[in-house]
């Protein structure tokens, strides 16, 4: 995984709602994605928002019948929060968090 295109990728608020589109229903084949998106995104602009979703291994297609169906793949997601997020929510933080919550008051 490349830790640099799911960032990229991530970056982008039309892409984090094509991730959260698919959240809410997987498997929603481009016409769907397109409508979801709003009239301000053209079919060729969310295809091109998938495409750098599944650079980033975010989304996986599979083909049924003449639709070519997108789901989301949160693998990739996951293994950011764990390297990059967790390990600052560990007990010497949250102790800190609570030291200085203490202090305030």
């Amino acid at each position: 995984m490349d830790d640099d295109l799911v960032f990229k990728a991530l970056a982008d608020p039309t892409r984090r709602r094509l991730l959260d589109l698919l959240f809410l229903q997987d498997g929603r084949p481009l016409s769907e994605l397109e409508r979801a998106a709003g009239a301000d995104m053209t079919r060729f602009g969310v295809m091109k928002h998938l495409r750098v979703l599944e650079d980033a291994g975010l989304v996986v297609t599979r083909r049924s019948g003449r639709e070519k169906l997108h789901f989301l793949n949160p693998v990739p997601i996951r293994l950011i929060h764990d390297r990059w997020i967790d390990k600052f929510t560990e007990r010497r933080v949250s102790a800190l968090t609570g030291l200085k919550a203490e202090l305030e008051e």
